[in-house]
């Protein structure tokens, strides 16, 4: 199977170039895709970008991290350049935790580290709680690896994702999605995303937008907008936090996820969450900045995240059976093509 296609240079912020590969891992349904920087035999890290992004999140971040390590930045099923699920399918964790079961089994790791943003954070906990023997550390970006339901408000939460999904599907019209300029698709996703700078806008859209007669339409499934129908409880969240075996770390934005997203019972769990980590001798900090700082002012995140890969994972040493893994890149076929 060829996993990887197109190395290409991209420029950070019109200074840093570095060589960047096209991920493109085969699934039932199409294709996962996404980004990869550097060297085939570096330590392997997998990225999750958020809710409505895609791996292009983690474009300014990735630069200013050890270059020791091997970056594979995913743009989730439904999000930037991946296949759309298969009609009448639902979004929801457990099933992103299974694209992420794919595209490691494709990159033939066996032990690795995850950074995650926001739902991508939330992916990163659930897998790591699953398959703890095989995630070593785990860096969550304005994200707390879970996020709880009221049992009161499950049945509520359900039937309003499963009545969205039958009354989409009645409307074809909608799932054609409108078609902008450029310029007009800016305007949307700045309205939609305040926490978004102009600049960190475009580079979303380099993978959030596809060419469509009469202008350019976003790229993301719709149907990511309908309301998750799989929640846990705090008390499974608990027991699914308890399970994980990596070293964490915890960054969170003081204007963030908690003051913007999190619903009224959710903001009394996410205490609870942060001092089991911190119990468990876990990193929690605390940056200035928003929900996408990380992507916005990558700067003020990039310290905590080298000390963090640095301490944790770069100073350990290798198995010979990660160290075997760790120097597969080499044998995928890669295709050089144009910076211009």
């Amino acid at each position: 199977m060829q996993t990887l296609k197109g190395v290409r240079h991209f420029v950070t912020s019109g200074i840093v170039k570095q060589a960047v590969s096209e991920l493109v891992v085969p699934v039932p349904w199409g294709e996962m895709r996404g980004r990869i920087w550097g060297p085939d035999h570096g330590r392997p890290v997998l990225c999750l970008h958020g809710w409505a992004d895609n791996c292009g999140t983690f474009n300014t971040l990735i630069p200013l991290l050890p270059k020791e390590c091997r970056y594979v930045a995913v743009d989730l099923a439904g999000h930037g350049l991946s296949s759309h699920r298969p009609n009448g399918v639902f979004y929801s964790f457990p099933e992103y935790v299974a694209d992420v079961c794919r595209v490691i089994d494709a990159l033939q790791w066996t032990r690795f580290s995850i950074i995650g943003h926001s739902m991508g954070g939330n992916i990163a906990g659930m897998f790591s709680a699953l398959y703890p023997e095989m995630v070593d550390a785990v860096v969550l970006l304005d994200s707390y690896g879970f996020l709880p339901t009221d049992p009161k408000e499950i049945p509520k939460v359900i039937r309003q994702g499963l009545d969205e999904m039958v009354q989409f599907e009645k409307k074809k019209e909608e799932k054609k999605g409108k078609v902008y300029t450029y310029e007009k698709a800016v305007e949307r996703l700045l309205a939609a995303n305040p926490t978004l700078s102009e600049q960190s806008v475009h580079i979303l859209l380099e993978r959030g937008l596809a060419q469509v007669e009469g202008g350019v339409a976003f790229s993301r499934d719709i149907r990511v907008n309908l309301k998750n129908i799989v929640r846990i409880t705090l008390e499974q969240s608990l027991e699914l936090q308890s399970k994980i075996q990596a070293c964490i770390l915890i960054v969170l934005a003081e204007e963030g996820f908690e003051k913007i997203f999190a619903e009224g019972e959710q903001k009394r769990y996410i205490p609870a969450l942060l001092q089991v980590y911190r119990d468990l001798n876990h990193t929690v900090v605390t940056v200035p900045g928003d929900h996408h700082v990380h992507l916005n002012s990558p700067e003020i995140v990039a310290p905590f995240v080298c000390d963090f890969l640095q301490s944790k994972v770069l100073s350990q040493p290798l198995s010979p059976a990660d160290s075997q893994t760790a120097k597969l890149g080499h044998l995928l076929k890669t295709e050089l093509v144009s910076t211009e």
